[in-house]
């Protein structure tokens, strides 16, 4: 509640007052008029509402009022048709009384009823720090002694909202979650446009948009890890039109959760929308104990006045400033070893990289996958994973010595690891088949010949966490971890769990265990998301993780359209780029493409043509005198690669002082390029700036003319041609302010 709704309470009558309600842990008193639960942010309003009937309503999500007096009068103008149709505005709907449309919660109580009446009860709302505050909401059953609380969690500079529920009750047994969603919201508006994403292995973030027609659509994954391999649990919705990059209503919107999501879409006969959104209940019917509480992941959306551009910058600045581990710090360029050796190496080659690493001027060594087991060892995916010891054949001297000859070389050391996963072919396999996942008595169905151990299982989450801590243990100087997940979950039982309706739930619950031992221990160490790919991008994750794998797909072409779509959610400095071999564009077009994000290589350095190699020691100087802004600036998107000849990017410091714009050819038909100028964004009106074109290729020339100053106007009314085009192909350009 604002401070002048608080004074406006005590200047009413005492005769005015009726009952009583918790704001800020302190006793207010209430009137005769509605409730009003307001949660507020920079630009927008959330307000929710008690009907006389105690239901708790969402009355009005969208732009912010100048007089907050006049939310009361929100519910005049959407008043229903029917009584029923109340009930569509439920803040959270529930299942078996009186609501007729797609339920948040549905239940069987401990006496076999499957009716849930959701009342309000109390509220309080508190200021967590100047940027973000808490409401909670708690819900009862008039009849069972159940309880939902509803929590908002405003984040007002960055225009996000965390929404998540608990639920608990005290009934006599143990009482059945049949759906158990994190949010409930209701949207307003004349049509609704969903773009959504799907995809498959060096496929991901696929775009797909649609008008939302009358009915619901479902937006799930049932693949129990690497849940996102086939959709994410990201999505936009536009309101009344499409939005564009700088025009139109549209939310942004994912669940921070590894798992199996759920996301229902449902447009109502009332032309309302109607987003559900959280875990998925396939399969995971959650037996909840009297006294228990199961709390839901975090449902996070942000909503956009002035079109996608703004959503994807609120939610870049949401993920730094609150969900990224170290995500207003630095980052680890590097030199991976998979594409130059894959499983086959030992310690001479890798001292030979470590040099290499060296001459490239990258601060890190990754080792990948390949260095472990001895009875069944790891030279191919088919056997040793599970058997984390170093392979004696092939690094005699252990991990130790390689991070000794890193550091005799001037550069750190990092290590791959897939530590939820098995291969039949293994020692742990053979001593542990109660911790892997499997159905008893059915044949074994493998994904990349492995099986998912059982992280419900609290022995398993040792074992995992011990993975980490060994390594780390023995090797303080360690630098980086590259924590991989290929398999997702065939044949779903646990050996542990009783109630096998709870594994889906209790597997990611355990992972997140194992994460937060990992950070409560280790809380600064770089470690990076892959998941076969980008099959486990969500901010439940993210949030123990310093950057994402966005795909195995490094096919620069491939990327600039991936990186596109995974930039609306995340921001730069979250997603590492990899130049490697993939595709058939020249080695500046692959680096100009990986420097979008955090940049890395996966090359082999020895084979290098000397241009390229002279090339690649400069590109990485160039990044790293300019990888500040794009890992903190605010990103504009300037031309789409989906409907121009040329893809064009642009990163602006927080000063608007200096910035940088990648170009890119993406259409190769005769005479395509940049013939129309591009226009910037985002610039200071008093400022005036001068346009240099960096990481040049040695022995070519820049078509820019380094000289020439221009007003902000004149880039963001007219713009600047970079002169892209076939032979031409990848263009940067960095912009300085003139003083």
């Amino acid at each position: 509640m604002m401070p002048s709704a608080i004074t406006r309470f005590f200047s009413r009558p005492i005769s005015m007052l009726l009952t009583l309600f918790l704001v800020g842990g302190a006793v207010f008193p209430v009137y005769s008029q509605k409730i009003i639960i307001p949660v507020y942010s920079k630009s927008n309003a959330l307000i929710l509402q008690v009907e006389d009937s105690k239901d708790l309503n969402m009355a009005y999500f969208g732009e912010k009022l100048s007089d907050e007096n006049e939310y009361k009068n929100i519910s005049r103008v959407y008043r229903p048709a029917e009584d029923y149709s109340s009930m569509l505005a439920s803040a959270y709907t529930a299942s078996g009384t009186r609501n007729l449309a797609e339920p948040a919660i549905s239940v069987t109580h401990a006496d076999g009823n499957n009716g849930l009446h959701l009342l309000y009860e109390s509220h309080k709302q508190e200021k967590i720090d100047e940027n973000v505050s808490l409401t909670t909401i708690v819900l009862k059953d008039p009849v069972y002694p159940f309880w939902v609380t509803l929590y908002y969690k405003a984040y007002v500079n960055e225009d996000v909202i965390e929404q998540w529920s608990s639920i608990r009750h005290k009934e006599k047994k143990s009482v059945t979650l049949g759906k158990f969603a994190s949010a409930n919201l209701l949207m307003r508006g004349s049509a609704y446009w969903l773009r959504q994403y799907h995809g498959d292995w060096a496929r991901e973030m696929q775009p797909e948009e649609s008008r939302l027609t009358h009915g619901i659509k479902v937006l799930d994954s049932k693949l129990g890890t690497r849940a996102n391999l086939f959709q994410p649990p990201l999505f936009m919705v536009s309101l009344d039109k499409p939005a564009t990059e700088d025009e139109g209503k549209v939310l942004f919107a994912s669940l921070s959760w590894t798992g199996n999501f759920r996301v229902d879409l449902e447009v109502d006969h009332q032309d309302n929308l109607r987003i559900i959104a959280g875990v998925s209940n396939f399969a995971s019917a959650y037996s909840l104990k009297p006294g228990e509480e199961f709390s839901t992941p975090a449902f996070l959306y942000t909503l956009s006045n002035s079109g996608k551009g703004l959503a994807s910058r609120n939610l870049h600045d949401w993920a730094r400033n609150y969900k990224l581990v170290d995500g207003k710090g630095t980052r680890l360029t590097l030199l991976n070893n998979w594409e130059a050796t894959y499983f086959d190496f030992n310690e001479s080659k890798l001292s030979a990289l470590l040099k290499d690493t060296k001459k490239l001027g990258v601060d890190l060594f990754l080792l990948d996958d390949g260095w472990f087991a001895n009875k069944y060892p790891r030279n191919d995916d088919h056997a040793g994973l599970g058997d984390w010891q170093e392979n004696k054949q092939k690094l005699p001297n252990g991990i130790s010595y390689l991070v000794k000859e890193a550091d005799a070389n001037g550069v750190k050391f990092g290590i791959w690891i897939e530590p939820e996963m098995v291969n039949p072919k293994s020692e742990l396999y053979e001593k542990h088949p109660d911790w892997v996942i499997r159905q008893p008595g059915r044949d074994e169905h493998y994904f990349r010949n492995q099986l998912v151990l059982d992280l419900s299982n609290p022995k398993v989450q040792d074992f995992v966490f011990g993975i980490v801590d060994g390594l780390l243990s023995k090797n303080p100087e360690l630098a980086y971890i590259k924590w991989d997940c290929n398999a997702v979950i065939y044949n779903a039982h646990s050996s542990y769990l009783q109630n096998q309706s709870h594994l889906y739930i209790e597997y990611v619950r355990g992972l997140y265990k194992v994460l937060q031992r990992i950070r409560a221990k280790y809380a600064s160490i770089p470690m990076m998301l892959c998941s076969g790919g980008g099959g486990r991008v969500d901010y439940g994750a993210l949030q123990y993780f310093t950057e994402y794998w966005p795909s195995d797909n490094t096919d620069p072409l491939e990327r600039i359209f991936m990186q596109w779509e995974y930039s609306y959610f995340f921001p730069a400095i979250a997603s590492a780029n990899h130049v490697t071999d993939w595709g058939k564009q020249p080695v500046k077009f692959r680096t100009d493409v990986a420097m979008m994000g955090k940049l890395g290589f996966d090359i082999v350095i020895s084979k290098l043509d000397p241009k390229d190699l002279t090339f690649c020691q400069q590109a990485v100087k160039t990044y790293d005198s300019v990888k500040d802004i794009i890992w903190q600036g605010d990103q504009y998107r300037l031309t789409n690669p989906l409907t121009d000849d040329v893809a064009s990017v642009f990163y602006l410091d927080k000063a608007k002082s200096a910035g940088v714009i990648f170009n890119y050819l993406v259409n190769n038909r005769y005479g395509a390029g940049s013939a129309v100028p591009i226009r910037l964004k985002g610039l200071d009106p008093s400022k005036k700036y001068r346009l240099e074109e960096i990481n040049l290729y040695p022995g070519t020339r820049s078509a820019l003319n380094p000289g020439t100053i221009y007003t902000s106007d004149f880039l963001m009314k007219i713009g600047f041609n970079p002169a892209v085009k076939s032979g031409r192909n990848s263009v940067v350009v960095k912009i300085t302010e003139v003083r």
